[in-house]
């Protein structure tokens, strides 16, 4: 045969023929998840719920009203932020809860587990998935916030804005790792329900106030108790968006001293992106130990 001519016409053709794009396993259960998840009503309302919070600040304008000196972009951002830090985990955490224990009692788990995909696979591609849809409309509504700030004239904090939406991804990784971990050891969906409502009113409540006090009025180390405050992933998100506009934390008098004395200004902004991660992670991978064992249909 011709030199130019290869002996197998099949390889050429092969060989012709554009490749299309390898599709992982954990791609494809990313993909699942997003595109049922973007029909469920809880999305449709989480997104209208963040996204209009921002749209009702703006149409308000409270940026144009002046609170210990601060006015403009930064003055919506921090009113923004303290709002979203009940909301969000409100919304993670009991979304969450739910999702594995209801498919499991509805008999969509044993349907999605006979696809070829493997059990890890599949359950850190929802989680990252999850996550995702999390932060996709606190990123849109931060986003209308920088938008309005430049039509209006304001000065954009780009840094600000970048570490709240930093602060706002590690507080929801942590409630997401937590409801992932409630959804593994539920047997019903009220039950998943009943424990992601009291976890979140505990942390919203009982650490802040109620255990606090007792500890005060017990005379407790000043370090300790603020290490156990600090505990609290809603504590720490709460400490760190304070910091960016107070750097010497004076609203939260004596704690501050030694808030800064341990970690300084970087290293607590630092240190409350990391640790509701690490502690998110960690609670997820306990939620597939568990999941991984359990009778799963």
């Amino acid at each position: 045969m011709n030199a130019l001519t290869p002996e197998k016409p099949d390889l050429a053709v092969e060989t012709a023929r554009p490749r299309a794009p390898a599709r992982t396993g954990l791609g494809l259960a990313m993909r699942l998840e997003l595109s049922e998840s973007l029909r469920s009503r809880w999305f449709h309302f989480y997104g209208l719920v963040v996204v209009g919070l921002m749209l009702l600040l703006i149409v308000t304008g409270i940026s144009e009203s002046r609170v210990l000196g601060f006015t403009g972009l930064s003055r919506l951002l921090v009113t923004y932020i303290q709002i979203a830090m009940a909301i969000v985990p409100l919304f993670v955490i009991v979304t969450t809860a739910r999702s594995m224990v209801g498919d499991r009692e509805a008999g969509n788990l044993e349907y999605m587990l006979a696809f070829p995909v493997s059990l890890p696979v599949w359950y850190w591609g929802r989680f990252l998935s999850r996550l995702v849809l999390v932060l996709a409309p606190v990123a849109l509504a931060l986003g209308l916030a920088a938008v309005y700030g430049l039509a209006m004239g304001h000065s954009v904090p780009w840094g600000h804005v970048g570490l709240y939406a930093g602060l706002v991804g590690a507080l929801a990784t942590a409630f997401l790792g937590l409801g992932f971990l409630i959804s593994a050891l539920a047997r019903s969906t009220e039950v998943a329900l009943g424990a992601s409502l009291l976890v979140w009113l505990t942390l919203v409540a009982f650490l802040d106030l109620l255990l606090l006090s007792v500890l005060i009025q017990e005379r407790f180390v000043s370090d300790y108790v603020i290490a156990i405050a600090l505990a609290n992933p809603l504590q720490s998100f709460r400490t760190a968006s304070m910091i960016l506009f107070d750097p010497q934390l004076i609203l939260l008098g004596p704690s501050s001293y030694v808030i800064l004395d341990h970690f300084g200004q970087i290293g607590y902004v630092a240190w409350a992106m990391a640790y509701p991660v690490v502690l998110g992670l960690v609670m997820a991978g306990l939620g597939y130990w568990r999941f991984s064992r359990s009778d799963l249909v």
